[in-house]
């Protein structure tokens, strides 16, 4: 007799972990531009230098994407992913406690790796770890696509 195993219910919570890591690196490149006036006023940039707050991280977390999916593939979805976080938080906490114009544009874009490093491995997690034909998956709850031939069909 052959025992089968369900899928495991540890999933859901590595599902929340993911999405809530996920959900942060997006969030960050938006939510800076609310802070951008007190940012300037606490640092004394100047208006020039200010727009590389984000600029630095949007270079940074696009131009490494493809790194950290290579990196994820060779050294493992999980173990890349950890490191991912482990660099974002620490950068964010260096951007909370900058000093000086340098050091924020520098850990913004220290930041930006991160994001990189997390947002590949973050996806590979959730599509390796529900099945998509399982009907029990995070993606069975939407209906299937159908072509335009499909639906004229009918």
């Amino acid at each position: 007799m052959v025992a089968t195993t369900g899928p495991d219910p540890r999933r859901w919570k590595a599902l929340a972990l993911v999405c809530a890591a996920f959900f942060m690196t997006v969030l960050d490149v938006s939510i800076v531009n609310v802070a951008l006036p007190s940012i300037g006023k606490a640092l004394d940039f100047s208006r020039e230098s200010l727009q590389w707050v984000i600029t630095a991280y949007a270079i940074t977390f696009g131009g490494f994407l493809l790194l950290g999916g290579r990196a994820a593939d060779l050294l493992g979805r999980r173990r890349v992913f950890m490191v991912g976080v482990a660099v974002f938080t620490a950068a964010s906490l260096l951007c909370g406690l900058a000093w000086s114009e340098g050091v924020l544009i520098g850990a913004r874009a220290i930041q930006g790796l991160g994001a990189a490093i997390i947002s590949p491995a973050a996806l590979s997690i959730i599509t390796t770890t529900f099945d998509e034909g399982s009907g029990s998956g995070a993606r069975s709850a939407a209906p299937a696509p159908q072509s335009a031939s499909s639906r004229a069909a009918c």
